[in-house]
């Protein structure tokens, strides 16, 4: 009986692991991803132009076409429709001229789009309702560029491959508000490791970490309003942008999203204004 447990149990693992590989797996000679580059009033991270130089050269290494654009005219259902996937690399504030293209944008979700969002992409459209539940939240506050840990919570997902179970690494900790339910957390910050010595610093911390006690989240997955979504919060320093193990996280979730869209069908798309009410 105990072997037939074993065979059992083994059987079982052994088809979720299989479940798991089907999931995300991609043929990279049909993924083609516009990377967005928008950025609206204030702040604009010198990150970005880095970012962009790395994904086209993923791309070129692993064989998935890369556009990229900071002119808001290409969010049209048109040309959208052409794309697995869209990457916001390190946006902030408004990155649409007009509500029309914001309606192009959720209604690229709606027909099954993929998005993934870099560091400080939470600063991204602080005033769309829409927007902010796509990403899981809306940027609040973050501590001072400093070393601190990041520990992996999903060591199967493909955006851990390869990423220590506890990173050390320079970036600025990330907090949100107006935090969304449906986000599947991947890795979070120890906020152990964050130095508190400044009183200020210390009091901001503990305001906005809210009712999260250690750990707080980094990066998650999220299947949302018909599309999916990837974020991460890492990616502050342009040298990011050359680090095989921080590139390596950032493939991993161009590929896990690239394995969930399924094609873009407008058909499926529902919403006629912006601001009309999600469909869960």
């Amino acid at each position: 009986m105990k072997r037939i447990y074993t065979l059992f149990f083994t059987a079982a693992a052994l088809l979720l692991a299989a479940a798991v590989s089907a999931q995300v797996a991609v043929n990279w000679k049909k993924v083609k991803v516009l990377v967005y580059t928008k950025n609206g009033k204030g702040y604009v991270h010198e990150n970005v132009p880095f970012a962009a130089a790395a994904i086209q050269q993923l791309g070129k290494t692993h064989g998935f076409s890369v556009d990229t654009s900071s002119q808001p005219e290409v969010m049209t259902e048109g040309n959208l429709k052409k794309y697995t996937l869209l990457i916001f690399p390190s946006t902030n504030n408004d990155v649409f001229d007009t509500d029309e293209q914001r309606l192009a944008f959720r209604r690229y979700i709606e027909a099954g789009g993929g998005f993934v969002g870099l560091h400080s992409v939470t600063g991204t459209e602080r005033n769309w309702r829409w927007f902010k539940m796509m990403l899981g939240g809306t940027f609040s506050w973050h501590a001072k560029f400093q070393s601190f840990m990041v520990r992996v919570i999903d060591t199967r997902h493909p955006s851990m491959n390869g990423v220590p179970a506890v990173w050390e690494k320079g970036d600025e900790c990330y907090f949100a508000k107006e935090m969304y339910p449906g986000p599947r957390v991947l890795m979070v910050h120890d906020l152990r490791t964050i130095d508190t010595t400044n009183v200020k610093q210390k009091e901001l911390l503990n305001k906005n970490r809210g009712n999260y006690g250690d750990f707080y989240p980094t990066a998650w997955e999220y299947p949302f309003d018909g599309g999916h979504t990837w974020v991460t919060t890492l990616g502050h320093d342009k040298k990011d942008y050359s680090d095989p193990v921080y590139l390596n996280h950032v493939l991993g979730g161009i590929r896990f999203v690239a394995g969930q869209v399924k094609g873009i069908d407008f058909k499926k798309a529902y919403a006629r204004h912006r601001d009309d009410e999600v469909k869960f």
